[in-house]
């Protein structure tokens, strides 16, 4: 089974996140990922990119952590180092990214939605988060300085001290998504989304997105390697590891 579906409307790639229904991230679900992405980059025919969920139940609850708690320290960095990875390339695509999110979206999956240019949300209990504090581990790095870029510092602070989640609405207000549409307008909104930027000049959109991730990806990049250290430390406490346990019992 294809873990990420790719389809081609109009120019523009769709990657459906294809992992049962809660669409939990594993080392090849994100590989597989990383490489769907890899490939709309490089593809000249594709001029932009729509990441969804192939429900509506889930976008992505993130991690998988009933399989990551089995993990070693060496495999759990692996891992982790190639979520941070597929982050990266996902937030500097040269290319218009819009996540159509039709089902929950927290914790690892609000990343992967907020490393796309534009975030469309279906209406309703659709909720979105970083519940990373919750767990007794700091947000990813990549995604936190992502995070503050999007909602600004009020907003970034609010969302990682709280972990709490937030349904379509209080999303919007927060910045954290850019329209709130009936859950059959989704997908279509977000290809068109994609679509009118694509059409554009290639080369002029892909210095203006340059020149909008420069700075952060700069700070991302300089100080990762530590911050992922300091996370796999927070893993692996015990706290971390009671609070883990018992959100595993939930997946």
């Amino acid at each position: 089974m294809e873990l990420v579906r790719a389809e081609h409307k109009d120019g523009i790639a769709i990657l459906k996140l294809n992992k049962g229904v809660i669409n939990a991230l594993d080392l090849q679900f994100l590989d597989e990922l990383g490489d769907s992405v890899c490939r709309a980059r490089d593809d000249s025919d594709v001029h932009g990119v729509v990441l969804t969920g192939s429900n509506n139940k889930f976008f992505s609850m993130g991690f998988d952590i009933p399989q990551l708690l089995g993990f070693t320290r060496k495999n759990l960095e692996v891992f982790y180092r190639t979520f941070n990875r597929v982050c990266m390339d996902l937030y500097t695509l040269s290319k218009p990214t819009v996540a159509a999110i039709t089902g929950h979206a927290v914790a690892g999956g609000c990343i992967l939605a907020l490393c796309c240019d534009y975030r469309f949300i279906a209406e309703g209990k659709r909720l979105m988060g970083l519940n990373e504090i919750r767990l007794g581990l700091p947000v990813p790095y990549p995604g936190e300085c992502i995070l503050r870029q999007v909602v600004g510092e009020r907003y970034a602070r609010e969302i990682m001290y709280t972990g709490e989640f937030y349904r379509p609405e209080k999303s919007f207000r927060l910045g954290l998504v850019d329209r709130v549409l009936p859950v059959k307008k989704v997908l279509s909104m977000s290809i068109n989304k994609a679509k009118s930027i694509g059409v554009l000049s290639y080369e002029a959109f892909g210095m203006i997105k340059h020149n909008r991730v420069e700075a952060v990806e700069a700070q991302i990049r300089k100080h990762l390697t530590q911050r992922e250290k300091f996370y796999l430390d927070c893993w692996f406490s015990e706290r971390a590891h009671e609070l883990l346990t018992e959100m595993a019992k939930k997946f």
